[in-house]
């Protein structure tokens, strides 16, 4: 595969340009894809520094080898084609393609209407970090409740992803509407710091449970993606008794850096998820 422009600067303070890019994807595959084959990619991409934006492309780019392999998506005035980033060198032709971080659907492409994933976002309207670990043990701790096993992420962002593996026995729709209304019950049990308001200036200081992210078609970050924000972050997977931890950051590990803990965690914490998924409970 040509990588043209490898020079380029994608996170100049850093000095990570493109080639590095390319380099990671390549190198993070075994651990990443997992998480993301056989789903829907959205791309969000850049044609020069993160910092000065980018945009998103649902469509698979012109141009595609043949070897990248598409699933076409239904919308309202016929479909989309969406990559599917199945293999190493899928990965690292998105990173040809300014792709920082590749979006993926919840549900995979054989049954795009029964999702095998649920996500709740914990977005926080202050830097209390500790405030979101809390958050995200309490919303652990109701899932498991109803008999679901929750996992946790540091997004590389801000926040923390509670993520559910689930069996693909319900619609999209059911899903959507269930957490919505677990989101909804859980926030009125502590409603002194959770919320489901969408409105920003209606929060205060507390934690957004945004479970947008379910609805139909609809993507979430996936383990390992790197993030368009400063140093390279990218969203990591942890053990769930990592939340107690005080030195937690949501944006601790890099593209750079990332590989180490693999290595010292001996692999990657999330790579039984598939085996803990339950059905989602009716009502």
């Amino acid at each position: 595969m040509r990588l043209t422009h490898p020079e380029r600067e994608l996170w100049p303070e850093d000095g990570i340009t493109k080639g590095e890019l390319f380099e990671y994807m390549g190198s993070i595959a075994d651990v990443m894809l997992p998480h993301v084959r056989d789903r829907p990619v959205s791309l969000q991409r850049f044609r020069g520094a993160v910092g000065d934006g980018g945009f998103f492309q649902k469509e698979v780019p012109k141009g595609a080898p043949d070897w990248v392999r598409t699933v076409e998506v239904p919308k309202k005035d016929g479909v989309v084609h969406h990559v599917l980033a199945n293999d190493q060198r899928t990965l690292q032709w998105l990173a040809q393609q300014g792709c920082v971080t590749p979006h993926v659907f919840t549900s995979r492409a054989d049954k795009l209407d029964r999702p095998d994933r649920l996500v709740i976002d914990l977005d926080p309207s202050t830097e209390d970090f500790a405030a979101v670990r809390t958050a995200a043990r309490l919303c652990g701790d109701a899932l498991r409740a109803v008999g679901l096993e929750p996992f946790a992420m540091v997004t590389g962002s801000r926040g923390i992803h509670v993520v559910v593996p689930l069996k693909r026995t319900r619609a999209v729709g059911d899903v959507a509407d269930w957490v919505a209304a677990f989101a909804a019950d859980l926030a009125a049990a502590h409603d002194d710091t959770l919320t489901t308001e969408f409105y920003k200036n209606k929060r205060d200081d507390r934690i957004y449970l945004d479970v947008a992210r379910n609805r139909p078609a609809q993507t979430v970050v996936p383990p390992y993606a790197p993030r368009p924000r400063p140093h390279a972050p990218v969203a990591t997977p942890l053990r769930w008794e990592e939340l107690d931890d005080d030195a937690l950051k949501p944006d601790g590990w890099t593209l750079r850096t990332i590989g180490d803990r693999l290595a010292e965690l001996g692999g990657d914490p999330w790579a039984d998820i598939t085996s803990a998924a339950r059905a989602l409970p009716r009502g």
